[in-house]
C-alpha cells in the first residue's frame, strides 16, 4: 500500500494541531497553577499580616493588664497599711481606756 502525499500532509497537520493543543493545554494548566499559587501566596501573606496585627493587639492588651495588676497591688498595699494603722490606733485607744479606767 502506498500513501498519497496529501494524506501525509493531512497526518502531519493533525499531528501538529495535536501538539499545539497539548502545548496550549499545558500552558493553560501552568497558567491555572500559577494563578492558584499566586492566590494562595496572597492568602498566606494576608494571614501573616493579620497574625502580626493580632500579636500587636495582644501585646498591647498584655501591657494594659500588667498596668492594672500593678495598680491593684498598690491598692492592696495601701489597704494593708491603712488596716495596720487602724489596728495600732485601736491598740493605743484600748491602752488609753485601760489607763483611764484604772488598769483593769
Amino acid at each position: 500500500m502506498s500513501h498519497s502525499p496529501s494524506g501525509s500532509r493531512a497526518t502531519a497537520r493533525l499531528a501538529g494541531e495535536e501538539a499545539f493543543a497539548d502545548a496550549a493545554t499545558e500552558e493553560g494548566s501552568e497558567s491555572q497553577i500559577s494563578a492558584l499559587l499566586f492566590d494562595m501566596s496572597n492568602q498566606v501573606q494576608d494571614s501573616l499580616q493579620n497574625m502580626l496585627k493580632m500579636t500587636s493587639e495582644i501585646e498591647q492588651c498584655g501591657g494594659e493588664i500588667e498596668a492594672e495588676i500593678e495598680q491593684a497591688k498598690e491598692g492592696v498595699a495601701d489597704k494593708c497599711r491603712a488596716l495596720e494603722e487602724k489596728e495600732r490606733f485601736q491598740k493605743v485607744a484600748l491602752a488609753a481606756l485601760n489607763i483611764l479606767s484604772g488598769g483593769i
